[in-house]
């Protein structure tokens, strides 16, 4: 199956500006960059440990609200995204089982190259340097 890390180059630099376009638009319905930024509420005089202790436990509330926004709330985007990556069409993703995509999708993610590539433009898009 086609995906990003066995595609030619320029199928990889006009998919990739595709997904980084998605990617934008779907960080933005689902809230993600928002939930990320939620504190617990942690009182002046609490321990080091009480203040770690808080921090995981956001942490572990925030992680949950985040899949409750992607598969949850918003499974069509999400899976659309994940689609881009094997340049599914959107309206062809029920012609697929996940199983079907779990080699592509692992052969993706062990692509230094491509995973190196996709971390760097979450960087732009989480500094806001991404306009569509």
């Amino acid at each position: 199956m086609k995906n990003l890390a066995n595609c030619t180059p320029r199928e990889f630099i006009v998919q990739t500006n595709k997904i980084r376009k998605k990617v934008s638009d779907w960080l933005t319905l689902t809230g993600i960059m928002e939930i990320r930024k939620r504190l617990p509420v942690i009182p002046v005089d609490a321990s080091v440990e009480d203040r770690h202790k808080a921090m995981a436990e956001q942490s572990r509330k925030n992680l949950s609200a985040m899949f409750d926004a992607i598969m949850d709330e918003h499974p069509q985007e999400s899976v659309e995204l994940l689609g881009m990556l094997c340049f599914i069409e959107p309206k062809d993703l029920d012609n697929y089982k996940m199983s079907d995509l779990f080699g592509a999708f692992n052969e993706l993610l062990n692509c230094e190259e491509v995973v190196g590539f996709f971390t760097s433009l979450m960087r732009l898009v989480t500094n806001d340097t991404s306009s569509t």
